[in-house]
C-alpha cells in the first residue's frame, strides 16, 4: 500500500516561512557582529584620530582630568607648555614666541603644527601611579606626557634670522632618517596671541599669516625643477646624456612662443654637465623638446607629483601637467618650471633627500619620541623608507651635477669653504611683470656624504643665486659650526 503524500500546504508554507526567518535572523546577526568586530578594530587602530575629533567629547574628559604636556626641541629647550595666570587660569606658553610659530603651532582656535600632531599625547597622562595617587589626594590634575620634537634651536634661529623680512620658508632636514631639523614660514605670529589676534585674521581675506609656507605654499620651481628634467634626460638617454650639446645665443622660439635665458645670458656652446650648472633656460628648453612625453609624465608620477604625499602635517598638493598632447610651447615652460607647474618647499626637498640619500626618499617626521614626566619614554618614532625615487646610479649623477652647480655655476658662494655643498638654484618667474622672481634654493652638504639638506624660497627677491644661495651658507656653517 503507498504511502500518502503530505498535501497540506498551510503546513508547507509555515515550515518555508520559518527558514527564511532562520535565514535573515542569521543574516543580520553576521551582519551585526561583523560591523561590531570592525568598529572595535578601528577604534583601537585610530584611537588618535577619534580622540582629536572635535567632536568627540573624551578630549575634554582628558584635559579637566590632565595638564597638557610640553613639548620641546631634540635637545630637551621647552618649545610649549603649559602655565597658570594670575587668574589661576591654564594657558599655554611658547618661550621662543614667533620663532617655531608654524611647526610647533597652537592648541586654541583649532590646533596647528606639533600641538596637532601630538595632541593625542599631550592630553594624556601615562604618570607613575604613586604621584596620580599623591595628586588625587589634593585633588590636582596629572601632567600630561611630554612631547620631545626633531628640531633644532639654533637652526631654526639661523634660518628665521637669515629669511629675515622677507615673506618665504625654509626646511632643514636630515636625508638619512627623514628628521625635519627646522622648518620657518614668513610671515609669521606669536602662538600666545592666537586667541587675541583670531577675529582679526580671520576677517581678513588677504592674510596668510596662519599659513605654512613650507608644507603649503604652491610657487614656480623655475629652475629648481631642472633637476626633474636632468633626471629625465639621463632616463631616456642612459648611455649617451654626456655627449649632448647645445649652442646657446640666449634665446629659443617656438610658434609664438619664445624663451630667454635668465637676464639675457648668453652661455654659447653647453654640454649636459654646464647647461645644468649655468642654469641655461634654452638649453633645457631644448631638452624638454626631445623628450618622450608618455616617459616625462611616468618620471613625475614617481617623484609625488599630483599625488597626495604621506606626511604628518597640513599641505599643498603639487602639480605639473605632462602628456603626450602636451605642446611643444608647454614643454619648454615645463622643462624650465615655469607655466602652470608648481611645487611646495617641502615637496622639493623631498626631491632633493632622495637624491642626497642615494635614490632613497625616508618619511619626512618631526616628533621623535614620547616621555612621562617621570622621564620614561613612552613612544619612540623611528626613521622609516618612504619610497624609492630613483636607482642609485641616477642619484650619483644629480649629485655630480648639483655639485658642479657649486663648484662652476650659479651657487658657486658655496664654492671653497671648510665643507662642499652641492644644489640647484632657482630664479621662478611669476606674476604679470616681467621680471618678478622668486629665489629658490635646494641642495646638501657634505657634497660626497650629505648630513643635512637645506631647501629655500624667499618670495619676490630675485635671483637664487645672489639671495637663496647666502642664507644657505649661513645654514650650512650653523649646521657644521663654521
Amino acid at each position: 500500500m503507498k504511502k500518502e503524500k503530505n498535501l497540506n500546504p498551510k503546513k508547507t508554507k509555515k515550515n518555508k516561512t520559518g527558514r527564511q526567518i532562520m535565514s535573515v535572523t542569521v543574516f543580520f546577526t553576521c551582519l551585526f557582529l561583523a560591523l561590531a568586530g570592525y568598529i572595535t578594530h578601528y577604534s583601537v587602530t585610530h584611537q588618535q584620530e577619534l580622540i582629536n575629533n572635535s567632536y568627540n567629547g573624551r578630549q575634554q574628559m582628558l584635559l579637566a582630568q590632565n595638564r597638557r604636556g610640553s613639548i620641546l626641541s631634540a635637545d630637551g629647550e621647552i618649545l610649549a607648555k603649559t602655565v597658570e595666570n594670575e587668574d589661576g587660569e591654564e594657558v599655554r606658553e611658547y618661550p621662543y614666541g614667533n620663532l617655531f610659530s608654524h611647526v610647533v603651532g597652537y592648541s586654541v582656535n583649532g590646533r596647528l603644527g606639533v600641538e596637532a600632531q601630538a595632541n593625542y599625547y599631550l592630553i594624556n597622562s601615562n604618570a607613575p601611579l604613586s604621584q596620580k595617587a599623591s595628586l588625587d589626594v589634593n585633588n590636582e590634575k596629572y601632567p600630561g606626557d611630554n612631547v620631545f620634537t626633531t628640531l633644532d634651536v639654533e637652526l631654526q634661529q639661523v634660518a628665521s634670522t637669515a629669511l629675515g623680512v622677507y615673506k618665504g620658508a625654509i626646511i632643514v632636514t636630515e636625508p638619512s632618517t627623514g628628521k625635519i631639523l627646522a622648518m620657518v614660514s614668513k610671515p609669521d605670529f606669536n602662538p600666545e596671541e592666537i586667541e587675541a589676534i583670531w577675529d582679526e585674521l580671520i576677517a581678513d581675506d588677504d592674510s596668510s599669516i596662519l599659513l605654512n609656507r613650507a608644507t603649503q605654499g604652491l610657487y614656480p620651481p623655475g629652475s629648481t625643477f631642472k633637476i626633474v628634467t636632468a633626471l629625465e634626460y639621463v632616463r631616456q638617454n642612459p648611455d649617451t646624456f654626456g655627449n649632448y650639446n647645445y649652442q646657446c645665443n640666449g634665446a629659443i622660439t617656438r610658434g609664438e612662443d619664445r624663451i630667454q635665458c635668465y637676464h639675457g645670458s648668453v652661455h654659447n656652446s653647453v654640454g649636459f654637465t654646464r647647461s645644468f650648472a649655468k642654469s641655461c633656460n634654452t638649453s633645457f628648453a631644448n631638452i624638454g623638446l626631445s623628450l618622450n612625453r608618455e616617459n616625462f609624465a611616468s618620471t613625475l608620477d614617481q617623484l609625488l607629483f599630483n599625488r597626495e604625499l604621506s606626511l604628518s602635517m597640513p599641505y599643498s598638493q603639487s602639480n605639473v601637467d605632462v602628456s603626450e598632447d602636451t605642446s611643444e610651447s608647454d614643454m619648454m615652460q615645463v622643462s624650465i618650471g615655469q607655466g602652470t607647474t608648481s611645487i611646495t618647499p617641502m615637496h622639493l626637498n623631498m626631491i632633493t633627500c632622495a637624491i642626497a640619500n642615494n635614490g632613497t626618499l625616508m618619511k619626512p617626521y618631526v616628533v621623535e619620541h614620547v616621555e612621562n614626566c617621570a622621564g620614561s619614554t613612552i613612544k619612540s618614532f623611528e626613521p622609516s623608507v618612504y619610497k624609492t625615487m630613483l636607482s642609485e646610479e641616477e642619484a650619483a649623477i644629480m649629485r655630480d651635477l648639483m655639485t658642479n652647480v657649486v663648484t662652476g655655476g650659479t651657487a658657486s658662494r658655496l664654492d671653497g669653504l671648510s665643507y662642499t655643498a652641492a644644489g640647484k638654484t632657482g630664479s621662478a618667474e611669476y606674476g604679470t611683470v616681467k621680471g618678478d622672481s622668486h629665489a629658490w634654493f635646494t641642495g646638501f652638504a657634505p657634497a660626497e656624504n650629505p648630513e643635512v639638506c637645506v631647501t629655500i624660497i624667499i618670495e619676490g627677491a630675485g635671483a637664487g643665486g645672489d639671495y637663496a644661495v647666502p642664507i644657505a651658507k649661513r645654514i650650512f656653517d650653523a649646521y657644521f659650526g663654521v
